[in-house]
């Protein structure tokens, strides 16, 4: 009996993948990668992330039907779609996109587009004015002999941000308008209850965070920079990029969260835990974790905001 090596058997498995994909790409270029409108009616809409889904459900309705490239538990850094949803995107008639910066994004979407060239584009970040990553947030300085990360590029998670929730919504409602004129009197009112519901989700937020007096909290992956920013909180991020930190580096967090009295780590489910649960061990703390990409919008919030204030208690 002979046993193939483990990484020949991965190597098939991403060549097969990859050529998948390369028939998917051919099939749509041969067949004019025209959008069609399904039977039932209603918009196809294919969304790159989870949150961004729950926009297009609440503002769409009974007239949409929504996907996501992304899938919960899946890492927008590196996250690759499955032929059946590439195939899935070739039949849609909207790409919502978070146009921020997204890896994801950036990687696929010169070839998803080649699947669908008919398909009209939603750039939920439209209007938002998004944050540079900054040096202010990260928990740790390059050191002699590592090497540096580039942290001039911009925060692309803007959407945790109720503030920034709010052209979201009226990005989405203006493509689905454009789409489905028909039913433009249906988006307008969904939209205006979803601002409601967001200007009151902002208020209760300020309401639970007023009395807090510590306003520094340990993250480690840096995806809460624009919920710190809107509400007067401090980001601190162990790591940045999704790069696996160094001893140096971790020593450094462990050091700055000591002298910040910081005993909770928060981490997303995206990324490995193994070192936010060192660094919690160290700092004689705990792992606590916040999603960044639920597709519950609202109650995510709610539910990161209660963490945060236990937190940073």
């Amino acid at each position: 009996m002979t046993i193939k090596p483990r990484h020949t058997t991965r190597l098939a498995y991403f060549t097969a993948r990859s050529l998948a994909l390369l028939l998917l790409l051919c099939a749509a270029v041969l067949t004019g990668c025209a959008a069609k409108q399904p039977t039932s009616g209603k918009v196809q809409v294919i969304a790159s992330i989870e949150p961004l889904a729950w926009f297009v459900e609440r503002i769409g309705g009974e007239r949409v039907s929504v996907s996501v490239m992304v899938q919960a538990g899946g890492n927008p850094h590196t996250y690759e779609p499955t032929p059946q949803q590439m195939a899935l995107f070739s039949r849609s008639n909207l790409f919502v996109k978070a146009g921020s910066g997204v890896e994801f994004e950036l990687d696929w979407m010169d070839r998803l587009l080649a699947l669908n060239r008919d398909i009209a584009v939603c750039n939920a970040s439209a209007g938002v004015t998004l944050l540079p990553m900054g040096e202010a947030n990260q928990a740790h300085e390059p050191v002699a002999g590592e090497p540096r990360h580039e942290h001039g590029h911009l925060d692309p998670h803007f959407w945790l941000s109720p503030a920034n929730a709010r052209p979201i919504a009226s990005n989405v409602e203006r493509s689905l308008v454009a789409l489905d004129p028909a039913g433009k009197a249906y988006y307008a009112a969904n939209r205006a209850a979803l601002d409601r519901e967001l200007q009151t989700l902002d208020g209760e937020i300020r309401g639970h965070l007023k009395g807090v007096k510590s306003r520094r909290f340990l993250v480690f992956h840096p995806a809460w920079g624009y919920f710190a920013h809107e509400y007067g909180l401090e980001q601190i991020a162990a790591e940045a990029e999704g790069k696996t930190l160094t001893p140096r580096q971790m020593e450094r967090v462990i050091e700055q969260a000591r002298s910040a009295g910081i005993s909770v780590v928060f981490v997303s489910p995206q990324f490995s835990s193994a070192q936010a649960d060192a660094i919690a061990r160290d700092i004689d703390g705990r792992t606590v974790t916040v999603d960044p990409l639920s597709r519950n919008y609202a109650e995510n919030l709610r539910e990161a905001t209660d963490a945060f204030v236990q937190g940073m208690q």
